[in-house]
């Protein structure tokens, strides 16, 4: 019998339902079963940063019985996932049944023993068959990258946090070379946001009529455009925004212009463009999009998609490429053919290049493993789960897009001029043919059929005037999509390690969450401030991209690991015995108009690993201590009237309740009206 070694429960059980009555044994790791020591470092800095990896103690279990079933199955086949966690998994199986030789930093086949492993991006029937019959041998090279991953962030981790720890005081927080990174983005984007200027500025909106209403923004007078824009230099780049030159001392004197004027419709152009589909999903692009539409966390979003790929529903959701496979493209225009019509489907295949700067493994795209409507009624352990079903869909219909025909649409703008010299712009769309459109927006296909009815030079009435006052707006605040966007278009971390990150952030109480936007707390504002300044180098934007294209160098093969490590870790070193030495401690109490009732002094807020709470300034003489409550400004509980204040559950999930808990235990998800 020949034994195969996955590394999940659910993917062995798909295994297992594809070779039903074959001669093989599917068993689950249950994930990585050989990992560094959490309790110390366990990096050699004197051997070339040797790592020493021991067994996970909660798998030793797993390990021994993985042992025993080796010595009963003549064969041994390796089918991990095809990443560098994957390959990792499997290096570390095969030293432990005996099958490699391993002297760091380089390891080998041992002679006389064969180590099988098979990759594939699916699983499916076709995909499996295929792995078997033509099964490789261990990708050194993207266990060595993965390493080099895993040792970086162990030294920056175990030796930046025990800094953190003695300059504040609180042996539970935490850096790391990415997530330090991802939380200054935050906090940079923050300061950003309080240092922008705010300005009032004023629109106009005319509906006009002659026939047909159609409503249109005054955008000059005499040739001259209201309209202006203006550039900021951010953290990330630049930022542009703008704004009219109408302030209120002009608004009133403007709009009796108006409204005493004649106005005819000077110029209508007209242009017709090609809308091509966006590409398939990538991790970052499909952590982004169900953000979006479903409000699902980068977790949820990566724990649906193992759930659909080990059920062998999609492709490997851990990818990059925008690759699709032959196979997939030629089914794919049959099933548009069926669905839609001939008009909608390709001559040729349409491919789209990766932009990522960190494209790495010749993955596919996430795509359905099926081209079968029916295949959307997918249930995950024995129940329909309607998550599943609208991550399912959303992959399916981006795949299928990508080979529909582009949209045809018309753009329509229409200039309106009254005799004293203001123009109004209408701008408009007309779909002339859905394309894509038909699957990823049937709404603005159905919405914009008609046109207008206008002839140039044809006298139009105002029917009203709408004055819109506006203030300028600051660079948004980062979400989870657009931090993701943001890592990824700056070279930062990996597809894989965003949704760990970004749960990090927010469990360690650095940032919180408000109306979908993340706020830095002032312990992550300490935080990322202290790093930056200490260690300019190490936290700047090039610098981690830099590092996160020589770890892809060690994938493909061109860069050696030791060297990469030696070069990191020694001017690291220098700068961290500089800052270990120095007696600087920072102080994160945030003060709070409020006395402590035992001694009258004032109260501060603080941060412990559970999250903020009140304690009193004179710690530790008092030790009074109450819970912090972020009351909601206006609101009231529906039940006692007491003040709604914001609570979070332990997977930090926010929802609202009443103050009096527990006399009053009123709480929903959603502010109450």
């Amino acid at each position: 019998m020949t034994l195969i070694i996955v590394e999940s429960p659910t993917k062995a059980r798909t295994f297992n339902k594809i070779l039903n009555g074959q001669d093989f044994y599917v068993f689950a790791t249950m994930g990585h079963v050989r990992d560094l020591p959490s309790s110390r470092l366990s990096i050699d800095y004197e051997h070339n940063f040797a790592p020493n990896y021991k067994v996970i103690k909660t798998k030793q279990k797993i390990v021994d019985e993985l042992m025993e079933l080796a010595k009963k199955n003549k064969e041994i086949i390796l089918a991990t996932d095809p990443d560098r966690e994957g390959e990792s998994i499997s290096y570390h199986v095969a030293f432990l049944l005996g099958l490699i030789n391993e002297k760091w930093p380089q390891s080998s086949f041992k002679k006389g023993l064969a180590v099988k492993r098979i990759v594939f991006h699916e699983i499916t029937p076709s995909a499996l068959k295929s792995a078997l019959e033509k099964p490789e041998g261990l990708r050194f090279n993207l266990v060595y990258a993965q390493q080099a991953r895993r040792i970086l962030d162990r030294i920056v981790g175990y030796e930046l946090s025990p800094l953190l720890w003695k300059k504040i005081g609180k042996n539970w927080l935490s850096a790391g070379r990415v997530q330090t990174v991802a939380l200054r983005l935050i906090v940079e984007r923050e300061k950003e946001i309080k240092t922008f200027t705010l300005e009032d500025y004023y629109q106009f909106i005319g509906t006009f009529q002659d026939g047909q209403r159609i409503e249109a923004k005054l955008v000059a007078k005499d040739g001259i455009a209201y309209e202006q824009k203006f550039t900021k230099q951010l953290f990330t780049g630049d930022y542009t925004y703008s704004k009219t030159t109408i302030d209120k001392p002009h608004v009133d004197a403007i709009k009796s212009d108006l409204l005493a004027d004649q106005y005819s419709v000077i110029e209508i152009k007209e242009s017709v463009v090609s809308r091509n589909p966006p590409p398939p999903f990538t991790t970052s692009l499909l952590q982004q999009e169900s953000f979006h539409r479903f409000g699902y966390s980068p977790k949820m979003t990566m724990r649906l998609a193992q759930n659909l790929y080990e059920h062998g529903l999609i492709t490997y959701h851990r990818t990059d490429s925008f690759n699709l496979a032959d196979q997939f493209v030629i089914k794919a225009k049959d099933f548009i053919v069926k669905s839609f019509g001939t008009e909608y489907a390709l001559q040729t295949p349409r491919g789209y290049k990766t932009k990522s700067k960190m494209a790495q493994e010749a993955h596919e795209a996430i795509r359905p493993t099926k081209l079968a409507k029916e295949a959307a009624d997918i249930e995950i352990n024995g129940k329909i789960i309607t998550a599943h079903q609208k991550l399912y869909k959303l992959i399916f219909d981006r795949a299928v897009a990508t080979q529909m025909k582009e949209a045809s649409v018309k753009n329509i703008k229409i200039t309106v001029k009254g005799g004293k010299g203001y123009e109004f712009e209408a701008a408009m769309q007309q779909v002339l043919f859905a394309g894509f459109l038909r699957v990823l927006d049937p709404d603005f296909a159905a919405a914009n059929k008609t046109t207008h009815c206008l002839r140039q030079g044809e006298v139009v009435k105002l029917l009203s005037l709408d004055v819109k006052e506006s203030e300028t707006k600051p660079p948004p605040r980062f979400n989870e999509a657009s931090l993701i966007k943001t890592l990824e278009e700056k070279g930062i971390g990996r597809p894989s390690t965003y949704a760990p990150i970004i749960s990090l952030i927010q469990d360690k109480n650095y940032v919180e969450k408000e109306n979908r936007a993340f706020l830095p707390t002032l312990l992550g504002t300490v935080i990322s401030d202290y790093l930056s300044n200490a260690f300019p180098t190490l936290f700047a934007l090039d610098f981690t991209a830099k590092m996160e294209q020589a770890l892809d160098e060690i994938a493909e093969g061109s860069k050696e690991l030791v060297p990469l490590l030696t070069e990191f870790n020694t001017p690291f070193q220098e700068e961290l015995k500089v800052k270990k030495d120095d007696k600087e401690v920072i102080d994160v109490e945030q003060r709070v108009d409020e006395k402590c009732p035992q001694c009258n002094s004032p109260l501060a807020i603080r941060f412990s690993k559970f999250g903020k709470f009140m304690g009193c300034t004179n710690f530790p003489t008092c030790k009074f201590t109450k819970a912090f409550l972020q009351i909601v400004p206006n609101k009231f509980c529906p039940e006692d009237n007491g003040k709604i204040v914001t609570r979070y559950t332990r997977s930090r999930k926010k929802f609202y309740g009443c103050e009096n808990y527990p006399t009053c235990k009123y709480s929903a998800w959603k502010l109450p009206i």
